[in-house]
């Protein structure tokens, strides 16, 4: 029932009633959380169960990490439901970030006491969660939540107060000490840009390999290898310094550069290079929160099909 109120709702949309002040009945309201929260847990798990993915935990192997598996990340999972759900309605209110902070804060307690205090979704809550806000916003507006929908009203609604959020006054964590030593970006500031990482590597690298025919498994990890290239991921600079953001940035190109998953040899070289990232202790998990986002944003606006 809840489906069919939410379907026609959208079908309100695309006539038009996008252009009129539009407010969401409680059952369409209920729809659009739980579907966007569906979506989100199902991408967190799609990058979970990805395989090759270098240094990361999969259903395989641990990867580099010797305090969590993927039943720590199952259980991250299962607390982390109710929040996107929250988040969207939160999205749909027109909520502010301190009120969106406020959550994904609550939502990182629960985490942790479902995984005895490892960290396995921090990023993911505030990544995912910022896309599901903006999910919620555009159909509070009565719109479709197209990728460009999404990206826009994020900027628009928080971008400002992203900003802000971007420039810490403390180094209370070893995502701020890295920026502070290294110079490099971080989610705050690529949430406070738009999410470029997401919507100008992840996402087009996705439906390019989408498109070719190569079916989400090969997508997935050519848009893994597209953001090891991109972006600077603080993990990595915590665990390898400069050194190891260069060995996980040249590895990455160097997959791209001979043809990514469209090589013959796509997983042979996928799985050497996960290889050597166990062997050093690399685990590029800024990338893997945002594969995740893209996943989102990939389901979200009907790409998968």
């Amino acid at each position: 029932m809840h489906d069919l109120v939410l379907d026609h709702d959208l079908r309100l949309a695309d006539a038009g009633v996008r252009d009129r002040p539009f407010r969401l009945d409680h059952m369409a309201r209920r729809a659009i959380g739980a579907r966007t929260a569906r979506l989100a847990v199902r991408s967190l798990y799609a990058e979970l169960s990805l395989y090759p993915k270098p240094g990361l935990v999969s259903l395989r192997d641990n990867g580099s990490h010797a305090d969590m598996t993927a039943e720590t990340f199952m259980r991250s999972m299962f607390s982390l439901r109710h929040y996107f759900a929250r988040i969207t309605g939160a999205g749909m209110d027109g909520a502010s970030f301190a009120a969106l902070a406020g959550l994904g804060v609550a939502a990182e307690q629960r985490m942790l006491g479902a995984t005895r205090g490892i960290n396995t979704h921090r990023g993911a809550i505030f990544g995912l969660g910022l896309l599901c806000a903006s999910i919620g916003a555009c159909h509070a507006r009565g719109g479709v939540a197209s990728a460009d929908a999404i990206r826009s009203t994020l900027v628009s609604r928080w971008g400002a107060a992203l900003a802000a959020h971007a420039r810490p006054q403390d180094l209370d964590s070893h995502g701020l000490r890295v920026r502070a030593r290294y110079a490099v970006g971080g989610a705050r500031q690529e949430a406070a840009l738009g999410m470029p990482a997401v919507f100008d590597v992840a996402l087009p690298a996705l439906r390019r390999a989408l498109l070719a025919g190569r079916g989400l498994r090969r997508a997935r990890v050519d848009a893994l290898f597209a953001l090891m290239a991109h972006i600077g991921d603080t993990n990595v600079y915590h665990r390898g310094g400069a050194d190891g953001a260069l060995i996980v940035r040249q590895h990455a190109l160097d997959f791209l550069a001979h043809g990514g998953s469209a090589a013959p040899d796509w997983e042979a070289r996928a799985e050497e290079c996960h290889r050597l990232f166990v062997a050093r202790r690399l685990s590029p998990g800024g990338a893997a929160d945002l594969l995740a986002a893209a996943c989102l944003v990939n389901e979200a606006t009907g790409g998968a099909h």
